[in-house]
């Protein structure tokens, strides 16, 4: 899979949201998610194989926090992502308050 691609699947899309400015654990990673555990810690192993995240072990914790280094190049488009979503949130919140 090419790295564009791995980076816009909306859940790790949404991943590396949740962890771009500080770790987070696997666990408060999962809790964001309609999806099993283990469904999430298949996408950060494919993140953190392609050098997007990295881990931190603690005892039994794994804590994750984006490679902002590595994904420099792609900060614009990620950026312009998560902008259009929180975009449409709140377009869809705004018709929600006036029905």
């Amino acid at each position: 899979m090419d790295e564009i691609a791995l980076l816009t699947e909306p859940r790790r899309r949404e991943i590396l949201r949740l962890i771009w400015d500080g770790e987070r654990s696997a666990g408060d990673i999962a809790a964001h998610f309609d999806i099993s555990f283990g469904a999430v810690s298949q996408h950060l192993a494919r993140l953190r194989d392609a050098g997007f995240v990295a881990v931190r072990a603690d005892g039994n914790h794994r804590y994750y926090r984006a490679e902002r280094t590595a994904l420099a190049p792609y900060r614009p488009m990620l950026e312009a992502m998560w902008s259009s979503v929180l975009h449409r949130i709140a377009t869809l919140a705004e018709e929600a308050e006036e029905a």
